[in-house]
């Protein structure tokens, strides 16, 4: 395992933030920094060891480990009267005029410490690094300290908001020990179109099956590095998944509470399904999208699903041809996906059968990748038979992307290739358990080839 640095006992992994924070701290007059993310995805640990290793004094507060420290905050009040309060309550704590770094950790519990960050930023004396769930930092309502709910108070205009997500898998070769000369040679074999070596390729195979069952939570990746037990990696996974439905019941309005858990819960009946498009009535017998929309749309904005659109004809711009009520819904983080599947399934993954649940597996990896990427989501399908897996911008064109096991039906694809006047499509993608190849218009590539294809 490659561990960056260490926060006391923690390990903390090389991450992408890493460099976005550098930005940040680079750019003059910039603004005080709320990173959001998806609870447990290593927003905490990145900003802590930023913070210590570039200011001279840190003040962390904990919202969530430490309710009282809201009193410090107060509307409309001074920074001169916050750290007054702050030092009184935290004697050790060093506080002092451009050369104190702020960590407001778990802000979403906070508003109000939220609201201050207009008159840190207009004090100018002190940073401030925060970092909030996606719950709070989209202004879903928190309980006051009398039972009642207060709506966040967002300073706009005076913050600079970053996203931070699970490990992907490039940072999951990070962990790994991957060198940079290994991706140079990936990306070559990408250029050229030229098969990578045979020990190379299985070596990412199974780094890729690895990361399949692992998927990015940092904790989960520790516990697999450190211990190389699937079992230690699933107990955490789960825990982390019981989590998300207790945010829920904190997070959400009384009324949705049941409705959210519910269409949480039916993701991977739905991804078992043949046709994959999300299905209200799988949620529930009788289901219906103004039952249910909002509820969904509370799980995304979490951050913890991402959704997958189909769109009317293969053509850019995609977002253009989105049909909104049509989507495929998918787990943001394949791990935890795995996690949620019977048992035994991560065995057959490292063994490499990713063809579980008719595809869903492989459907939902490439989902997490492309989408870590930061990528939107589409897919094509007509009552026709005519269905693409994924469909995105690469080099400039409408791309298809396939997700096939070696002897995998790609007919579809073909057809699409083959009706250019009616498709306007010129290349496409086939990702599987195969090395990099070319067979007239479609390039095929190895599934851990995904997070290289990054031009658009």
């Amino acid at each position: 395992m490659y561990v960056y640095k260490k926060i006391g006992q923690e390990n903390v992994f090389k991450r992408k933030i890493d460099q976005i924070l550098e930005n940040w701290l680079d750019e003059p007059k910039h603004k005080p920094l709320v990173v959001k993310g998806v609870r447990q995805c290593g927003k905490t640990s990145s900003i802590r060891a930023f913070a210590e290793s570039h200011f001279k004094h840190v003040v962390y507060l904990d919202f969530r480990e430490h309710p009282d420290y809201k009193k410090f905050f107060e509307p409309n009040v001074s920074v001169a009267s916050i750290i007054m309060r702050i030092s009184a309550a935290l004697p050790a704590a060093e506080i002092v005029p451009h050369e104190t770094c702020f960590v407001f950790d778990e802000i979403q519990d906070c508003p109000l410490a939220r609201s201050s960050l207009k008159y840190f930023f207009l004090d100018g004396q002190y940073e401030v690094m925060c970092t909030g769930s996606l719950l709070g930092v989209h202004g879903y309502k928190t309980k006051d300290e009398k039972g009642g709910e207060q709506e966040s108070s967002i300073p706009v205009g005076f913050e600079h908001i970053v996203e931070m997500f699970p490990m992907d898998f490039e940072e999951w070769l990070w962990a790994n020990g991957i060198k940079p000369m290994h991706f140079d040679y990936l990306k070559e074999c990408l250029q050229s179109e030229t098969p990578v070596d045979v020990a190379i390729h299985d070596r990412f195979r199974e780094l890729l099956n690895q990361y399949v069952i692992v998927g990015g939570m940092p904790e989960v990746v520790t516990t697999f590095l450190e211990s190389g037990l699937v079992g230690k990696a699933l107990a955490i996974q789960k825990r982390i998944v019981d989590e998300y439905k207790a945010d829920m019941v904190k997070y959400a309005a009384k009324e949705d509470k049941a409705r959210i858990r519910e269409c949480f819960e039916s993701i991977p009946s739905q991804l078992a399904r043949e046709y994959k498009k999300f299905s209200y009535s799988v949620v529930k017998k009788g289901g219906r999208g103004r039952d249910y929309a909002g509820s969904l749309q509370w799980i995304e904005d979490a951050g913890i699903i991402r959704r997958c659109y189909n769109i009317e004809k293969t053509e850019l711009p995609l977002d253009g041809s989105k049909i909104p009520s049509e989507f495929k819904v998918y787990m943001a983080d394949i791990g935890l996906l795995i996690s949620m599947l019977e048992d035994g399934t991560q065995s057959s993954i490292l063994s490499g059968d990713l063809l579980g649940y008719k595809g869903a597996i492989f459907e939902n990896l490439i989902a997490d990748i492309f989408g870590k990427m930061g990528r939107k989501l589409y897919y094509y399908h007509k009552d026709s038979g005519v269905e693409l897996d994924f469909v995105m911008r690469y080099r400039g064109k409408c791309t298809p992307v396939e997700c096939k096991a070696r002897n995998g039906n790609a007919k579809s694809m073909r057809t699409v290739l083959k009706n250019k006047e009616k498709y306007h499509v010129e290349q496409a993608l086939k990702l599987g358990d195969y090395n990099v190849g070319r067979n007239g218009e479609t390039l095929t590539l190895p599934m851990y080839m995904g997070f290289l294809l990054t031009e658009v």
